[in-house]
């Protein structure tokens, strides 16, 4: 479990920090992170709402980990995003910010992703 709001939001940012070609702004202000790479969003904190908004591979897989109880619907996204609670385990909370900027770095065009270093392991 990461803890308060801001130890959440640190940890999130920590991760995002190390994935090549990330960046971070408040597209609609107020406090909402969204971080980016080739300016598509993977990862989403809110002002007010805890959690982080993660995307998933298919409606499909984020309907799975609703299921399960690893996160929830997440609002105002498309259904294959899911919100991470902040009492997210540390490991499950990496694991799915880095699959999340994956599927997005994949959508990217060949040309800008070879502009980009490649994800450390």
């Amino acid at each position: 479990m990461v803890g308060s709001s801001q130890d959440f939001r640190a940890s999130l940012d920590a991760i995002c920090k190390t994935l090549p070609g990330a960046e971070v702004s408040d597209p609609w202000g107020g406090g909402h992170d969204a971080w980016k790479v080739g300016g598509k969003m993977f990862a989403c904190i809110g002002a007010t709402l805890p959690g982080v908004a993660l995307k998933t591979p298919d409606i499909e897989t984020a309907q799975m980990l609703i299921d399960a109880g690893v996160g929830q619907k997440a609002p105002y996204f498309h259904k294959s995003w899911v919100l991470l609670p902040e009492d997210v385990g540390p490991d499950e909370m990496q694991h799915r910010v880095i699959a999340s900027y994956d599927i997005v770095r994949s959508g990217l065009t060949k040309k800008f992703q070879a502009t980009l270093p490649e994800r450390p392991a």
